[in-house]
């Protein structure tokens, strides 16, 4: 098992789980945070930091997020690790409650 970053985080990028992992298995992008599937150890200490309980359990992804197992695991391999709390994105307020948001996601700088 392995936790992931689902889409309620796109455009959001609050980063209170980051300061909580043990492993440092989370990476960043420019408005979205992944974790490294090979890196995570299950511990779930991350999901209840996450404000807009983006991070799920791939056992209980919801069938329109099982997409989101591969993104991260793809994502995690371009992007650099994140070990420390950042601010979140300026209008992560107005994106927290935002459906839908796959089309938002910025792969690269």
């Amino acid at each position: 098992m392995t936790f992931v970053v689902t889409e309620a985080c796109i455009r959001c990028k609050y980063t209170d789980c980051v300061s909580v992992c043990p492993v440092d298995c989370f990476h960043e992008g420019p408005n979205f945070l992944v974790i490294d599937p090979q890196a995570c150890i299950d511990c779930a200490v991350c999901v209840p930091e996450c404000p807009v309980d983006a991070i799920v359990a791939d056992t209980d992804l919801a069938p329109a997020q099982a997409a989101f197992l591969e993104l991260n695991a793809r994502l995690a391999a371009q992007w650099p690790v994140i070990s420390r709390t950042g601010q979140p994105l300026p209008d992560a307020e107005h994106w927290a409650s935002v459906p839908a948001k796959l089309e938002h996601l910025v792969e690269s700088a």
